[in-house]
């Protein structure tokens, strides 16, 4: 069987590494799909199925989580074209339930964050979830100043011209409201409101859009607020960021103080005082949700009371205190015309289905991933095959299975390639324990360089202007880059040798290669987290590059210690424990969330020369700035410091002591070395407190702790 197909408990620690890279990758190309393009290829539905399927493997496999993790990720950086708004407070998604036994383990996992009882009520507030776009709103002295998207979560982009022509949004706020206060909604386009404008784009040769979701998110986003204007946009707000007072001491009040002040919110929003009325609501509005004249895709539910959504904090890409109730995905029936092989900048072959384009759900589908050559054996999947195509999750929808009765007689087996398809048809080979097949070139294969590449100037990594993926490609066809340095020499080396210069290559002109060139050189500062990003270190995602950047703080104290890890991991291969290995990989490796295999991807990294040489051209070329402290954890007293917590706390659960404590900047470690800073202490603890005495670390009480963290009772 396939590891794509087991149950999370029978996977192998092989089989789920396998699936989480494989889930990491697919669920990316999905979020710049759905929140950069407007052209999502799967429901929301089948894209939450792997997420669920991730975040299962990631709880029965802790160490392996991913750096590249879909639980560090928000939606996808902002799109070209408006400027960009940091938000003051991060706009993060939400985790998924999707049956009844999620709805309830949700429940109890927040109850033992907050060491409650199981019997011991716990209101919550549902909500149905809008199909729209996300959207930030800030007032200042109660007018409108500013409305951006949501974008990577992060960064989104500055729409107000466009949201001003919306009737829904209050320009001016009835009655008192705080000096300072963002809301948060979805803007949504009603289903009669999209068949009619759908019409009138048919008039008039116009686009005609997949869904009301997409209608709306291309209507916001026109550069012409003219043209939104002209596009039946509605808002529906629910939430808020940045406040410069509390307005309400539960969600209820503050829905209730939003409408007071003239925003819409949901009709269908009620509180739930237990599991079994949050089940009732679902299944009501489940039933509902075909007349309604507004798409939804579930339900969220939220911990009602403020001071306790406060104490739960939220973990990597979502609030602990929420959770979103969707519902079931979607199947169709196309044909599997032909099998493509794709080249991944870590030589993986992926073989993607080209589909015969069909509607799932109102979405138009057109690819499906076939993961790998296992999963087309198994299936015995062919082309010209009559498939089941299910928007499950995969950020390309995947082929469930074949309809057999329907396959033309005598249809070949698909022989999956030895040879990678790139121009040196390199050897492709598959290590034991393994389901990817790999391209044996590594970095003299073109498609992998050029993967590289993309990666390098990407949106989350050097996002430069102007240079995306068709780009590259041309660059490299016509030999003007082969390393990321050589990016930067563009312009000093536009003409030379008798080169064509680039204003005159198709595609290009005197103004658009002067624009790119200001967009490289903008990009010549840039900072830590973001250029270990773009180096594309196998397993190294934005959450990793951030925790590297910050625990090491400067580009050159990261190198040395990377650089002494990998000496040291070449050193004792086989060690199977990080103390055993030397102590620059022990410390790497004690990183929450790093572990020994994401340790042994860097390490293997740094031994490579070839890597050493485009970090030392690189170095020549930028100024990488030193990693900061969160703005709101730069005063706090553990701030930069490593914590190690052990025995049993009394006031606070350990999941929420460590979530504080990573809140204030701190990091919290699992083990006692000469660096760590304090040993927090409960009742029951064992050698690790003998161990920070022998070393003299400093041992607080857990008193002593909530004083540090300004939580003293």
């Amino acid at each position: 069987m396939n590891a794509q197909d087991k149950p999370v408990e029978d996977l192998s620690r092989a089989e789920a590494e396998e699936e989480l890279a494989r889930l990491a990758a697919e669920i990316a190309r999905h979020d710049a799909l759905y929140y950069q393009q407007d052209a999502p290829e799967i429901s929301d539905a089948a894209y939450d199925a792997l997420r669920q399927r991730n975040m299962a493997i990631e709880e029965a496999f802790p160490d392996l989580i991913r750096p590249d993790s879909p639980r560090w990720r928000v939606g996808a950086a902002p799109a070209s074209g408006f400027a960009k708004v940091r938000h003051a407070v991060p706009m993060l998604s939400l985790d998924n339930a999707f049956d009844e036994e999620n709805l309830r383990d949700f429940v109890a996992r927040v109850k033992r964050f907050l060491s409650w009882s199981d019997d011991e009520p716990l209101l919550f507030v549902a909500e149905p979830k809008i199909d729209g776009l996300s959207i930030n709103l800030r007032y200042e002295q109660g007018r409108f100043v500013r409305g951006a998207t949501r974008g990577d979560g992060r960064e989104g982009e500055d729409v107000t011209r466009n949201l001003l022509t919306l009737k829904d949004l209050p320009k001016q706020l009835k009655g008192a409201a705080p000096e300072v206060m963002e809301v948060r909604g979805e803007v949504y386009m009603t289903k009669s409101d999209f068949a009619a404008l759908n019409r009138r784009q048919e008039e008039a040769g116009g686009k005609v859009f997949a869904n009301p979701r997409n209608a709306a998110a291309g209507s916001l986003r026109q550069l012409d607020p003219a043209i939104t204007a002209q596009r039946p946009l509605r808002l529906f707000t629910y939430s808020w960021g940045e406040l410069s007072e509390n307005v309400a001491d539960t969600h209820w009040g503050f829905l209730e103080r939003l409408s007071d002040w003239g925003f819409s919110i949901n009709p269908l929003a009620e509180r739930c005082e237990d599991v079994d009325a949050m089940l009732a609501l679902y299944h009501r509005v489940e039933a509902e949700r075909a007349a309604l004249d507004y798409d939804i895709d579930g339900v969220v539910y939220k911990v009602d009371r403020l001071d306790l959504q406060a104490r739960l904090g939220f973990v990597s890409r979502a609030p602990r205190w929420a959770i979103a109730h969707k519902f079931p995905a979607e199947r169709a029936i196309t044909q599997l015309e032909k099998i493509d092989i794709q080249v991944g900048r870590t030589g993986a072959l992926t073989p993607v289905a080209h589909l015969t384009p069909v509607n799932v759900g109102g979405v138009v589908v057109a690819r499906a991933t076939l993961h790998n050559a296992d999963e087309i054996r198994r299936k015995d999947i062919r082309e010209g095959d009559t498939v089941v195509v299910q928007r499950a999750g995969d950020v390309i929808p995947q082929v469930v299975e074949v309809v057999l009765d329907k396959r033309p007689e005598g249809t070949p087996e698909y022989d999956f390639p030895t040879r990678c398809p790139c121009p040196l048809q390199t050897e492709v080979v598959r290590h034991e324990g393994e389901a990817v097949s790999r391209c044996s070139g590594e970095l003299a294969c073109p498609y992998q360089q050029v993967e590289k590449l993309i990666h390098f100037v990407s949106r989350d990594a050097f996002d430069i202007e102007g240079l995306g993926e068709k780009q590259v490609q041309a660059f490299f066809d016509w030999g003007l880059i082969r390393t990321p340095a050589d990016i930067f020499d563009l312009q000093e080396k536009d003409g030379a040798d008798g080169l064509t210069r680039l204003k005159n290559r198709p595609g290009w002109g005197a103004r658009s290669a002067e624009k790119l060139f200001e967009a490289i050189e903008a990009r010549r500062r840039i900072s830590l987290e973001r250029f270990i990003f773009a180096l594309g270190i196998r397993q190294v995602g934005q959450a990793t590059a951030l925790l590297l950047a910050r625990s090491y703080g400067s580009l050159e104290r990261w190198q040395s210690a990377m650089k002494q890890a990998a000496s040291e991991r070449h050193a004792a291969p086989q060690a199977r424990k990080p103390e055993e290995v030397g102590q620059a990989y022990a410390e790497l490796c004690d990183l929450s969330g790093v572990g020994m295999s994401m340790a042994d991807e860097i390490c293997a990294f740094f031994h490579e020369r070839h890597n050493l040489e485009v970090l030392e051209q690189l170095e020549a070329r930028l100024t990488v700035e030193d990693a900061v402290a969160p703005v709101t954890a730069a005063d706090s007293p553990v701030a930069g410091k490593t914590l190690v917590f052990t025995g049993t706390l009394e006031t606070m659960s350990r999941s929420e002591a460590k979530a504080r404590a990573e809140a204030l900047g701190a990091k919290v470690a699992g083990s006692v070395s000469k660096k760590t800073d304090y040993v927090i202490v409960g009742a029951d603890a064992g050698s690790k407190a003998r161990k920070a005495a022998e070393l003299g670390v400093t041992i607080l009480s857990e008193e002593e702790w909530r004083q540090m963290a300004g939580e003293a009772r």
